[in-house]
This record gives structure tokens, sequence and C-alpha cells, in this order.
């Protein structure tokens, strides 16, 4: 089989679902759940008389009769009982719990009421531990009983990756995932976490998942996953003890002298290999969250503090530590802005370079916004007129656009300034694949890592929403 085909074999599987991946875990917890009889039969929808069986299940796991061995099997035959259900049947399992296995109203008021009226620091303390108690849901105690089982971190992992687009606008199943992800933030603490190097040699099992679960450069066989492994490449990943095969978030790492500035030189399986040990920067060009379920659970800034260790160790004679970094959120601006008419957009010289364009036929793109949506990139003389609009929108739109008062609109660059990383310098043309023109207009930003800034440099981001860039980049910005 070519690497092709078994590229797209592997992002075919990864693409099942969350649950069905976790459907091996029948078997994992068949011989667990077998001194309770095994799960019962429900139809894959839940419909209101099978509900009623799994709410049983979740009572008879709450009411914890017997020892540990008990537990476990309540608990296994619960989640078998689950992994059997359908995306519908799944979400009435979840809006079940949400709304029947929350905090007691009834003890939260008192306990609230309790602490309002304690008299002396005894009785207060009394009170606020009570109120602690009535705040912890039962559901939050069901929870806690996956994570003994082979598995059962990572089946809580998925279901809140189900759980996160259902509870958008529904109270009780924000409240439901809120008590998740407090779960999950205690247990994938960074201190229980285990930097790997990924090479060539590591498990198939890890490799595979690597390709699967690259999303911001698509891999493309195993020789392009050979290529990003050579000697002058790295590949790090965050694992979690109780996931040992599934990488939580991985970064790639290019090995050159001097910023790089076009994505395709990065990944040229043809271009030679550079001697390591000469390289005077390292290039940060992909970064992947592997697990939809930990969104919102941050460790890619102690990932990149962790590689940034590891590689000075290794190669103590790099000095510049920079990204390659895609601008997803671009286009979709740039979009709405579209909306507003040309004319609102666009310089009179910039409207003027674009008329002057020759006619390529009736029916050709001809307009800014027409010419956008084709591959405007492959004709030099329309990408030489789109060149000075589109890197002056783009660093207004890096600049100055905001997702509330401070945050920085693109994700992408919210994240590394949060890091405490500098907007160092915007690429044309960096990537001209179909995806790269439909989310970034082919173009890509460094920022910069500097080692005696970085601290400083989050303190002004997080504290005033200071975006701290460079001089070259704020030049574009006033253009």
């Amino acid at each position: 089989m070519d690497d092709g085909k078994l590229a797209g074999l592997v992002t075919q599987a990864a693409n099942y679902g969350l649950f069905d991946r976790l459907k091996t875990l029948r078997g994992l917890w068949r011989d667990i759940a077998q001194s309770l009889g095994g799960a019962p039969k429900i139809d894959p929808e839940l419909p209101a008389d099978d509900a009623a069986l799994l709410r049983n299940q979740v009572r008879e796991c709450l009411q914890g009769r017997g020892g540990e061995v008990s537990a476990r099997a309540r608990a296994a035959t619960l989640g078998r009982s689950y992994l059997e259900l359908n995306a519908v049947g799944r979400r009435n399992f979840l809006k079940m719990v949400a709304d029947e296995f929350g905090p007691d109203t009834g003890q939260v008021d008192k306990a609230m009421a309790d602490v309002a009226k304690a008299s002396g620091p005894a009785e207060r303390h009394a009170a606020e531990r009570s109120l602690r108690e009535a705040l912890e849901s039962p559901r939050q105690r069901l929870l806690t009983q996956f994570n003994a089982l082979p598995e059962g971190v990572k089946f809580l992992v998925d279901m809140r990756a189900e759980l996160l687009p259902l509870s958008k606008g529904d109270p009780a199943m924000q409240a439901f995932e809120a008590d998740l992800k407090e779960l999950l933030s205690a247990w994938f603490d960074v201190g229980f976490l285990e930097l790997q190097r990924i090479t060539w040699r590591s498990p198939a099992l890890i490799l595979e998942k690597i390709m699967a679960y690259e999303a911001v450069h698509a891999i493309q066989g195993w020789s392009d996953l050979k290529n990003r492994l050579d000697s002058d490449r790295r590949l790090y990943a965050f694992f979690h003890p109780r996931m040992p095969d599934e990488p939580l978030i991985f970064v790639e790492v290019a090995l050159v002298r001097g910023i790089a500035g076009n994505i395709h030189d990065l990944l040229d399986e043809h271009a030679p290999v550079e001697d390591p040990k000469k390289a005077d920067t390292a290039i940060f060009y992909s970064i992947n969250n592997a697990q939809k379920g930990l969104v919102g659970i941050s460790f890619g800034n102690f990932l990149i503090k962790r590689v940034v260790d590891s590689l000075l160790h290794e190669f103590p004679n790099l000095k510049t530590f920079s990204t390659l970094s895609p601008i997803p959120g671009f286009r979709t601006w740039l979009n709405r802005r579209l909306a507003e008419g040309e004319d609102a957009i666009l310089e009179p010289a910039e409207l003027r370079a674009l008329a002057a364009l020759p006619a390529k036929g009736e029916g050709a793109p001809q307009g800014f916004a027409q010419l956008l949506d084709s591959r405007w990139v492959d004709d030099g003389a329309t990408a030489q007129a789109l060149r000075t609009p589109l890197i002056r929108l783009c660093a207004h739109y890096l600049l100055e656009k905001r997702s509330g008062t401070s945050r920085a609109l693109d994700p992408v660059a919210h994240f590394h300034l949060t890091n405490g990383a500098r907007m160092e310098r915007l690429n044309w043309l960096a990537d001209t694949s179909d995806k790269g023109v439909a989310q970034s207009a082919g173009m890509m930003i460094n920022y910069l890592y500097k080692l005696s800034e970085i601290e400083a440099n989050h303190e002004a981001y997080r504290g005033q929403g200071k975006i701290v860039t460079s001089a070259a980049v704020r030049a574009l910005g006033k253009g």
C-alpha cells in the first residue's frame, strides 16, 4: 500500500468519531462488569423507558454499595451502556445527567444562609465547609468513578469533547461541562505530564496518531512524516501517565539558519538535510492540540518552554526561537469587512492597481472579493496587485482587532502573545496551499520568543492588552 492511501486510511480512521474509536473499551470493561451480569440491552437512541434503566445505573453508582471491586463493576457497566448509544442517545443521556444529578439547590441555599448568619471563626469555617460539600454535584462523584477503569480518563476526555457543542445555550449542560472540565484540569496538571521526543523509532501506534492529529499542515504519508523526523527536525509531545498512547499536544520544530519565512521550504522532502549542530534558529512550525476534550485546559505554554530547554541542552549554539504560524482568522474577518463594499476597505491606489489588471475573459474574477476566492497566487500580476492591500489589512487585523477589550482576535496570535512572544515578521506567499490561501490569504507570521523578554511581553499582553511587535510589523500596521 502506498503512503498516500495509508495516510488516507489513518485520517479516515480518525474521523469515524470519538466514541466509535472507544468501542474497544467494550472488551476492556466486559470482564470488569461481568460480576453484575453485564450491561442491559438498550435502544441506541435512549428513549424514555431505556433512559430509566441508565438512570437507575447512575443511582447505583452513586450509592456506592460494596467495595472497590463492586464500584468498578458498576462504573464499567454504565460506561458500556453509554458506548452502545448513538449521537441522539448520548445527548439524551448527558442531558439527563445534567438536569437530574446536579447540586441540590435546597441544600445549597441552606448552606449559603448558614454561612451568612455564622458567628465566630469556628462556626464560619464549618458553614463554609458545608457549603463546599453542597456545591459538589452527584455527577462529579459519578465521573470520578471512571478514573479507576482502564482507559477511563480517555473516556472522560472524549465525553467532554461530545459535551462541549451540546452545552451551548443550555445552562444545565454548561454546568455539567464545567464540572467535567474542573476534574480534568486537576488530573491534567502540567506536573503530571511527560515530555517525549517522537522519532522514527517511536511505536507505530504513536506515529499513526501524530499523522491523524496533525491539523496545521497535513502529513501526506509516511515519507512526509519521516522527513519531519529527520536529523534536522524535532517533534515533541506531552503525554499523561493514564493515556500513554495518546499525545495531548505536540510541536514540530525545524533546525535552520535564520528565521524561516516559507512553509513549503521547510516541508520539502527533497531539500538537503542540514547539519543541526550548525543551526542557529529553531522554528516551531506546527503546534497541535490533539484532544478536543481538553480544550480550555492550557499546557501549550509549558510545552514550548520545556522544548526550548531540551533544544538548548542538545544544541547550545541555538540563539533564536521563532514560530512560522498561520493566521487562521484573517480571511474570516476580511470577508465580513468585504460586506461593507470594496471602496470602504481599499485605498484609491489599491483600487487603481486592481482595475489595471488585464481582463482574462468573460466570467473571470476581476473584483477584489472575486479574486480572493480564486487561485490568484498562481498569477504573478494578480498576486502583485493584491500584495499591498492584503499585507496592510492583515497587519491591521493582527494589531488592532480584538475579542473583547484586550484579547487578540486571531486565536494563534492570542496563544503566542499570551506565552510572551512578539510579532516579528509578516511573510508574503508563505503558504500557497489551498488551505493557506483560504484562511490566511497565503501569509504566515513569525512570532519570536526572545528568552530575555518573554516574561515582560507576557505581563504587557495579559495585564494591559499590549501587543509587542517588531518595528517592521508596526510599520505595516501604519501603512
